[in-house]
């Protein structure tokens, strides 16, 4: 059961086939088998989740209209707020905080029936792709013990790639779904800025880049996360677009579908089987009808996004640090110290940087008038062992930020990626590819998304396999 999806789960209870308690009980089980080696998990709210799953039951013995996910466990990084459960941030300067309110994530699973079982490990502050701080420690990759699940919702992706919740909520400022989800083969939706709110996670700063988004293993749960979670909540300023499932071309036939996929240039160094994995995707799509062809992108290789997120970056979060640390540097992991220790941008490469992403989005918006997807690689190398500095892909020796080349894009734009499992590394990990459609194209993204993976035949999509 810990490895069934929550779509299956659901219609499980909505059918008396399984009980809520029945289902919360497994997944607890499995936290207690296979969390502490992994440390994905860092707040379990055991009795609370059994409680809520004894009257999920005994509504559902009532005939009560049920929710979506009524009677489903689901997790949540430890940056969202949840109401009467410690919400720590990855730091002991927060230790021991409660939030009086769930996020409006949180909030909306929960009005669906979900049960929330735990809370998951992140980075200092969520500021890292590796996921490691002071407080709780660090989060082991299910597939290799020795490698990362990423960052900074690492806790999150482990925690689903292992069976111990079948569905989650991350936090994406530059990869922080999309990265993890690649790095343990699961499936994580970044959509457009500003769909999902970000009411009730921290840091707020810089707000324009976070999001919000929904984990799982399956693109059907996925799909039915965000149909939750999508929609203004009259507090983020940000989410304004009502949601809307089917319109423009997401109605179109395959075979009128345009896909453009890309793996270099734009990107910088990619290694052999990433670039593998994007080939064998579009050549999938190829097969299935739809008209794919190799692009290149004038705007993604004038314009390095990772620069410039950096410069932007940097600048408008160590205001933050400076005040959420101050007199509390001893308690600092070497994440929020590294932010705070950066130079800052002289005021003309802040407006250079700003002006280089406002090209970007053009670029985009010119690709999308032309395709109505873009494939390409969600990280340039799968899971890193932990803690490295530097990578080495085909030869070149880069820094270990360079992780984010394929992904940061697409949070200075706004644009909506989801990653998937489409491959496997030489050693044995998951290796993920991204879709990517226009601005309020979710529909597109999980439309193309099933569609690949029905005929993904990636072999051991689990790491007990």
């Amino acid at each position: 059961m810990p490895f069934e999806d929550a779509t299956q789960l659901a219609a499980q209870v909505a059918s008396k086939a399984r009980s809520p308690v029945e289902i919360v009980q497994a997944h607890l089980d499995q936290i207690e088998t296979v969390n502490p080696p992994l440390n994905a998990i860092v707040t379990l709210v055991a009795e609370r989740a059994i409680a809520e799953a004894k009257r999920a039951e005994e509504a559902v013995m009532r005939g009560n209209k049920l929710g979506p996910l009524h009677g489903v466990p689901f997790t949540v990084k430890d940056s969202i707020d949840t109401a009467g459960v410690l919400t720590q941030r990855g730091s002991p300067i927060f230790k021991g905080r409660i939030p009086a309110a769930d996020a409006t994530s949180v909030a909306r699973l929960r009005k669906a029936g979900a049960i929330l079982l735990a809370k998951t490990n992140l980075p200092e502050f969520s500021y890292a792709t590796e996921t490691d701080n002071l407080l709780t420690g660090r989060t082991n990759n299910p597939w290799n013990l020795d490698r990362t699940p990423g960052g900074s919702s690492g806790g999150e992706s482990a925690a689903i790639a292992a069976g111990m919740s079948p569905l989650g909520l991350g936090s994406d400022v530059a990869i922080s779904v999309r990265g993890p989800a690649a790095h343990t083969g699961i499936v994580g939706l970044k959509a457009t800025h500003g769909r999902i709110p970000a009411t009730g996670h921290w840091p707020e700063v810089p707000r324009r880049f976070w999001h919000v988004g929904p984990m799982a293993r399956t693109v059907r749960d996925i799909t039915l996360a965000y149909s939750l979670l999508a929609g203004p909540d009259g507090i983020d300023g940000y989410a304004t677009s009502p949601i809307e499932l089917t319109a423009g071309a997401e109605s179109k036939p395959a075979h009128e579908l345009r896909i453009g996929w890309l793996v270099e240039p734009g990107f910088g160094a990619i290694a052999p089987d990433v670039g593998a994995a994007v080939a064998a995707a579009a050549k999938a799509f190829a097969d299935l009808g739809f008209l794919v062809e190799p692009v290149r992108i004038a705007a993604l290789e004038e314009n390095n996004g990772l620069d410039l997120y950096s410069k932007l970056h940097v600048l408008e979060t160590k205001p933050l640090m400076a005040r959420v640390t101050e007199g509390r540097l001893s308690e600092t992991f070497k994440y929020a110290s590294r932010i705070l220790a950066t130079a800052d941008p002289s005021p003309a490469d802040y407006i250079a940087a700003i002006q280089a992403v406002e090209r970007l989005r053009s670029g985009f918006a010119a690709y999308f008038q032309q395709y109505d997807a873009l494939l390409c690689p969600v990280t340039p190398v799968s899971a890193p062992p932990h803690d490295r500095s530097e990578l080495v892909i085909n030869g070149e020796t880069v820094t270990a930020r360079h992780i984010l080349r394929a992904t940061v894009p697409f949070n200075l734009t706004g644009l909506p990626a989801l990653s998937m499992r489409f491959g496997t590394s030489g050693d044995g990990l998951p290796v993920g590819v991204q879709i990517v459609a226009r601005w309020l194209a979710e529909t597109m993204v999980l439309r193309l998304a099933a569609r690949l993976e029905s005929v993904s035949g990636v072999p051991g999509l689990r790491p007990d396999q």
